[in-house]
């Protein structure tokens, strides 16, 4: 079982959101979308994980690789709508990453972004979502 995956961007703001379940078997698309991410946005990138069903020890793993790498390319990594089996335990060996309750909180947190909004996705992304 994979995920499928969505990027939005606008000015200074990035969201990926995942849909299905971040085990072992997605790790490499998961990484993927991030420097998908890396390369197609500015600003700090919101994960939203309203749509995962759940992740693995790897998976959380992933995400706190994604933070790293994201930080070395000048760019924050924040949480929304964590699922409730496995928070991501601060080890100290990744950049701090912001938890929010869900993703409307996380944008109003950074206000109303400007520009247009460009979207990328994989194929099988959730439709309705």
């Amino acid at each position: 079982m994979t995920i499928e995956w969505r990027y939005t961007t606008q000015q200074g703001l990035g969201v990926l959101s995942l849909a299905g379940y971040l085990g072992p078997d997605a790790t490499g698309r998961f990484t993927g979308a991030v420097g998908w991410a890396l390369a197609r946005g500015t600003g700090p990138v919101v994960l939203d994980l309203t749509e995962l069903r759940g992740w693995s020890a790897g998976g959380r793993t992933a995400v706190a690789e994604a933070a790293r790498r994201l930080a070395a390319g000048g760019r924050a990594l924040e949480l929304a709508a964590v699922p409730a089996e496995g928070a991501l335990a601060p080890d100290g060996s990744h950049p701090p990453i912001p938890v929010h309750r869900d993703l409307e909180s996380a944008l109003a947190r950074h206000g109303d972004p400007s520009g247009a909004a460009r979207e990328w996705r994989t194929d099988a992304w959730p439709t309705g979502s």
